[in-house]
């Protein structure tokens, strides 16, 4: 038997890094690196880096595995050689999390766990936080394409 609710968040998390995969596809090293407001705005590959290691740690934490590695500062000045590279990238960062997101595990909702600074979540929340955080940065990485083609 499997788990109805994991099913779901595996088929929104794929239709997510489908959706994220043609945000990048063909696109330049300059494009994937431009800030379209500027240094407070992120680029595409910020938005891909960032949000693929923010789906797997906090779908890590829905799972109630120990935590990966993570330098999140480093996600936020990530940069790329191409669109092939961030699409590997992309790649096995998504493999990663498809593993976390196994429809034949048990997977208890109500399941709580405690994050590094101390809040308390439960898994439910953790995995719906995974899937709307990244479907956020996934939507800013499509804009983002269409502004950067925009350009002059």
């Amino acid at each position: 038997m499997t788990d109805p609710t994991i099913e779901a968040a595996r088929d929104i998390f794929d239709e997510s890094v489908d959706h994220l995969r043609e945000a990048i596809e063909g696109l330049p090293p300059e494009s994937l690196a431009w800030r379209p407001a500027g240094e407070e705005s992120n680029p595409i590959t910020v938005l891909a880096v960032h949000g693929m290691h923010s789906s797997r740690w906090w779908l890590t934490i829905a799972r109630g595995l120990p935590l990966p590695d993570r330098d999140r500062p480093s996600e936020f000045i990530a940069e790329t050689a191409s669109d092939e590279a961030l699409l590997s990238f992309v790649d096995q960062m998504a493999a990663e999390c498809r593993t976390r997101l196994d429809p034949a595990e048990t997977f208890d909702p109500a399941a709580i766990h405690t994050l590094p600074e101390g809040e308390l979540v439960t898994s439910a929340w953790a995995l719906l936080h995974a899937l709307e955080h990244f479907r956020e940065h996934v939507a800013q990485a499509q804009l983002t394409r269409q502004l950067a083609q925009q350009r002059p």
